[in-house]
């Protein structure tokens, strides 16, 4: 299935003052240079708030975690539970129809779906507070045919009762979820045969339908107001707790270098190339045709003084490690091979990427 962004976009994205310190607080769970494992759980919190993932919204969190907007829009666009189009106001309707549930009825509750909210699936309902999709196995074939609404599942469903479902979503109400035909849970339909002593005493209803009853909102997305458990793995490492109550012993000094060695190392780490304070005649060459720049590091190799082809081609080794400590982006000059192309594209040639680029009008961010 192809996915694209969604051809009407808002102007921007801003996570809330509550989302966006739970988003600064995820990404202290990963170490430093690697801020970008980050990305799936941010761009959940984006959807969550707005409801789908807007451009806006993957610029955002690509910005916040130095990343190319490319990298981002990839893993956004090849994970189907990021929805990439407005969703219903209200709730987004996920109907499996795999194997189990296609047997069961699901294209009766994909007809329902059709008559009640929109013909064809990610349109809106007429009063935008509905949307729907087919989706894969959602893993409930027990209770099949079933849907998932928000976070929780719908279950053992007909025609009807997925039909008065919508409507009491559509009236503000919330259905309790989980099956639907008095069943428990995944018990066999025709009731207990061992364990039957474990009806006396059990709750009303399972273990997930439970919590999300005791809840009240089973639709209500994620929106920054709870009461967010934001770093609970800081100072909560066994191992550095240890290390305070049982200091290490002193490490045994290394070996003195010999200072020539000392000093051939120090020249190695960095060196700052050839800067300039504007680009020569007021016209800077287009870095954003250099594979791996796209606006952000343009702007930010402005700022650092290179404006040319020729500035990037001349980089040595330790002029890239001086670059490099103020891109925040260590190993991709070399990566994707800036040098070479710089040098291409300052004698007049033209890579693969730039040609590219200009036709179609791709640049990485």
């Amino acid at each position: 299935m192809l996915r694209r962004l969604h051809p009407e976009q808002p102007d921007s994205f801003a996570f809330t003052a509550a989302n966006q310190q739970w988003a600064e607080a995820q990404i202290t769970k990963y170490p430093e240079g690697r801020q970008a494992s980050a990305v799936i759980p941010l761009l959940w919190r984006a959807q969550e708030q707005e409801g789908w993932l807007s451009r806006p919204a993957i610029e955002s969190v690509a910005d916040m975690l130095g990343m190319a907007y490319i990298r981002v829009l990839e893993v956004a666009s090849f994970y189907f539970m990021f929805q990439l189009q407005p969703v219903g106001s209200v709730a987004h309707i996920q109907v499996c129809g795999t194997t189990s549930c296609m047997i069961c009825g699901a294209e009766d509750l994909i007809t329902v779906c059709k008559e009640k909210i929109a013909v064809k699936p990610h349109e809106l309902s007429a009063d935008g507070k509905l949307s729907w999709e087919e989706v894969e196995c959602l893993g409930s074939c027990t209770n099949a045919p079933m849907a998932q609404i928000g976070k929780d599942y719908y279950e053992d469903l007909t025609a009807e009762s997925f039909g008065r479902i919508l409507d009491d979503l559509v009236a503000g109400k919330v259905p309790v979820p989980g099956p639907q035909n008095g069943r428990y849970a995944a018990e066999p339909l025709k009731g207990l045969s061992s364990l039957n002593g474990y009806e006396a005493g059990k709750p009303q209803y399972n273990a997930s339908v439970e919590l999300a009853t005791d809840l009240g909102d089973t639709v209500k997305r994620i929106d920054g107001t709870e009461v967010p458990i934001l770093t609970p793995w800081l100072g909560k490492d066994g191992k550095a707790e240890a290390s305070k109550a049982a200091p290490k012993p002193p490490k045994a000094p290394n070996p003195a270098k010999p200072a020539v060695k000392q000093a051939e190392e120090a020249k190695a780490k960095e060196e700052q190339p050839e800067t300039l304070s504007e680009a020569r005649g007021g016209q800077p060459d287009d870095l954003k045709l250099l594979k791996g720049v796209g606006p952000k590091l343009e702007e930010t190799l402005n700022e650092l003084g290179f404006y040319h082809y020729d500035q990037i081609a001349k980089w040595t080794p330790e002029q890239v490690a001086w670059v490099d400590a103020r891109l925040k982006f260590k190993g991709r000059i070399e990566r994707d091979g800036w040098i070479e192309q710089a040098g291409k594209l300052a004698a007049g040639e033209e890579t693969e990427f730039a040609k590219r680029a200009k036709e179609d009008g791709t640049y990485e961010d």
